[in-house]
C-alpha cells in the first residue's frame, strides 16, 4: 500500500492529522458516548479517544521515528527525543459532552509545524513556523490578527494557580476592561487560533510553562507566527518559568491587558505563583 503522508511536509502532516482527528469528532457528533473518567470532574469521551488514535495514525505514517505527546496515551517514543508531537484530539470535552460545537482539534510540532482543526465550520487553521493561514474549502488564506473586535477571550477553568494575585475573573471587573474591551468565554484552545485569524482580539489563561502543553502548543505556534504579542501573565516570555499566556493581536491590546493584570495584582498585594498548569 502507498503511505499517501510519506511525502508530506510537516505543516501538511499537522493539517492532515488535525483533519483526519476533526473528521472523527464531527462524525460521533450527538451520539451517547462510553465517558473515561480521569479524576477532579475531567473525563475523556470515546471521541476524544478515537480521534487521538486516528491522528497518531497519520502521524506514524508520516513521520515513523518521531515521539508523540497524547492527552489521552500519554508519551510514545522518548520524551527527550530530537522531533516530538504534540496532540490534544478534542479541546472542550466538556463543551462536546453537552453538545456544544465549540472545540478545537491541536497538533504541533515542538518547535515546528502546527495545526487547529474546527471539526464543525471545517476550518484549519495552520502554521509551518514561519507563516500562518487557514485552509477552507481547499482555499489557503493568510491570517491576520486584528483587535477590531474588541473581543477578549477569558479562561476561567480552573485550577487558579496564580490566585490571589492574578485572578481571570478579576480582569473581567476592571473598569478599564469594560470601557475597551468585551468578554468572550469559549472554554477551548480553538480561542487562541481565533486571535490568530483577527476573530478575537486577545486570549488570557492562568497556568504555569504553556509552551509545551498538548492544549496550547500548536495556538501558541499560530499566533506568533501570525505576528502575535505571546508573553506569560506577567509579561515575561512564555518557557520552564512562565505564567499563563496573555496572546494579543497587537501591542496596544497587549499593553492594555498588561496593565489591568498588573493593577488587579497589585491590589491582592502579592504577585503571581506559579502551581500546575491550566486546562481548557
Amino acid at each position: 500500500m502507498i503511505n499517501s503522508y510519506a511525502g508530506l511536509d510537516d505543516a501538511e502532516v499537522a493539517i492532515a492529522a488535525a483533519r483526519a482527528g476533526a473528521d472523527v469528532v464531527r462524525d460521533l457528533y450527538g451520539q451517547r458516548l462510553a465517558r473515561v473518567d480521569k479524576g477532579a470532574g475531567d473525563f475523556a469521551t470515546a471521541a476524544d479517544l478515537e480521534a487521538e488514535r486516528t491522528i497518531l495514525g497519520v502521524i506514524r505514517s508520516a513521520r515513523p521515528d518521531d515521539a508523540v505527546l497524547g492527552e489521552e496515551g500519554g508519551q510514545q517514543g522518548a520524551a527527550e527525543a530530537a522531533r516530538q508531537w504534540l496532540v490534544d484530539p478534542l479541546c472542550g470535552t466538556l463543551n462536546y459532552a453537552v453538545g456544544n460545537m465549540l472545540v478545537a482539534v491541536n497538533v504541533a510540532l515542538r518547535d515546528g509545524a502546527a495545526a487547529v482543526a474546527d471539526p464543525f465550520s471545517g476550518e484549519v487553521f495552520f502554521t509551518d513556523g514561519a507563516t500562518a493561514g487557514v485552509r477552507h474549502d481547499g482555499a489557503d488564506v493568510r491570517l491576520t490578527p486584528t483587535s477590531a473586535t474588541q473581543l477578549v477571550d477569558v479562561n476561567l477553568d480552573p485550577p487558579f494557580p496564580s490566585a490571589p494575585g492574578f485572578r481571570a475573573v478579576d480582569l473581567l471587573a476592571h473598569t478599564g476592561f469594560v470601557e475597551r474591551f468585551r468578554p468572550r468565554v469559549v472554554s477551548t484552545t480553538l480561542a487562541l487560533a481565533w486571535v490568530a485569524a483577527g476573530k478575537r482580539a486577545a486570549y488570557v489563561t492562568d497556568g504555569g510553562d504553556l509552551s509545551g502543553s498538548v492544549h496550547f502548543a500548536a495556538g501558541i505556534a499560530l499566533c506568533r507566527a501570525a505576528g502575535c504579542v505571546v508573553t506569560g501573565i506577567d509579561g515575561a516570555p512564555i518557557g520552564q518559568a512562565g505564567r499563563g499566556l496573555v496572546v494579543a493581536a497587537d501591542a496596544e491590546t497587549h499593553g492594555l491587558l498588561m496593565s489591568m493584570i498588573r493593577s488587579r495584582a497589585g491590589d491582592a498585594g502579592q504577585p503571581p505563583a506559579v502551581r500546575p498548569e491550566a486546562r481548557s
